[in-house]
């Protein structure tokens, strides 16, 4: 079980992966390694296809998501992200950052679900646009360039939920 998750699909360890590739592999690796093929074996063997089938959701789940897919690759390569420790971030990305959270203090103060659909549409196109950008840079093999651009996805992916239960908020309230 040495293997890393790209390996154990059969996929190339890229960024850009297509969804039904991924999908593929991974349903041909549940097929072979599914518990329930192995109901009549012995207890160890029944225990090994366990391990391997919760290997298999594992590597999926983190393939699937291109932030954690991003995260992975940079580890792979010897990249600490220093999530914890590093928090620097270029000036204009801060600015954006703090316009946005004025904008949605005053959308949620205001209640006003029309700002918050524009400000959810803006951090989806800045996701995307990051997105394209860090993969680019990790299919490129600059993996600590794209380790600042898995930072940046780590806020708009944080600021997103925050937006999106700022909806369930004014959702409640009505």
């Amino acid at each position: 079980m040495m293997q890393n998750h790209f390996q154990l699909f059969n996929l190339p360890q890229r960024f850009a992966l297509g969804a039904a590739a991924l999908d593929a592999a991974y349903h041909e690796v549940q097929n072979q390694t599914h518990p329930d093929r192995f109901a009549h074996a012995g207890a160890a063997e029944k225990r090994v296809a366990m391990q391997w089938a919760t290997r298999a959701n594992e590597a999926y789940q983190t393939l699937k998501n291109p932030l954690s897919r991003a995260a992975y690759l940079c580890e792979l390569n010897g990249v600490d992200l220093q999530t914890e420790s590093n928090t620097a971030m270029p000036g204009a990305f801060l600015m954006q950052q703090m316009e946005w959270r004025e904008a949605f203090d005053d959308a949620l103060a205001a209640g006003d679900a029309a700002a918050l659909e524009r400000l959810e549409r803006a951090i989806r196109g800045a996701r995307r646009d990051e997105e394209a950008a860090t993969g680019a840079l990790l299919d490129n093999g600059d993996f600590d360039a794209a380790a600042q651009g898995v930072r940046r996805l780590m806020f708009l992916d944080k600021f997103g939920r925050d937006v999106a239960a700022a909806f369930e908020r004014l959702a409640d309230q009505e």
